[in-house]
């Protein structure tokens, strides 16, 4: 089986269930993602919850755009970092849709020692000044609670920013002082929380 084979039969099997989502999911091939070069997962619930922005590409109100802004990610992943795939986990389009990334359980290249036991969830769109729409909240909170529900996030998750675990403005300041306010929200993460394998990008 191809990696990608891999991928989506992990997706599907999640997707086909009954969740408390009132996002539409859109799968990878639905927004026409390439193969993923390799696919690393880790077994454990993910420990963090890590919020990012994308600064570019820009937000994208109708599906159509944020399609093309996920797969403008994942070019710039794949073919300019040289990273096995889109980094993020999942990406939240202003058309208040949830579009596959890595998916759960899949070790991410978004945040440096944190990826094999975190998911990554990007806001796409940049959120210093802006804050994101309440349609796009409430898809990252609505998927956080499918998360836990199913045992893919543990009970005991901190949430995070990226600017908490690595050098960076993101996920902007708006959007950083808005999860400040969420459950689980941690100001000093602890790191010792499950494995800390190394694995490649």
């Amino acid at each position: 089986m191809t990696a990608f084979g891999f991928v989506l039969l992990s997706m599907m099997g999640w997707m086909n269930e009954t969740t408390p989502l009132r996002s539409r999911i859109i799968s990878r091939s639905e927004w026409g993602a390439r193969d993923p070069i390799l696919v690393e997962k880790f077994t454990d619930p993910s420990a963090f919850v890590i919020i990012h922005h994308s600064y570019t590409p820009a937000a994208c109100y109708t599906t159509d755009d944020c399609k093309k802004a996920m797969r403008s990610m994942q070019d710039f992943h794949q073919l300019e970092r040289g990273w096995n795939d889109i980094g993020y986990s999942f990406g939240i389009g202003g058309d208040g849709n949830i579009y596959v990334g890595r998916g759960f359980n899949v070790v991410g290249a978004h945040a440096p020692k944190y990826n094999d036991k975190s998911v990554g969830i990007c806001l796409i769109g940049d959120w210093r000044t802006e804050l994101p729409t309440d349609t796009m909240l409430q898809a990252t909170r609505d998927l956080i609670a499918f998360g836990l529900s199913r045992g893919y996030i543990h009970r005991q998750y901190e949430l995070l920013g990226h600017r908490q675990v690595r050098p960076t403005e993101c996920p902007g300041d708006r959007l950083y002082n808005e999860i400040t306010k969420w459950p689980h929200f941690s100001p000093a993460p602890n790191n010792n929380k499950n494995n800390n394998k190394k694995y490649k990008n």
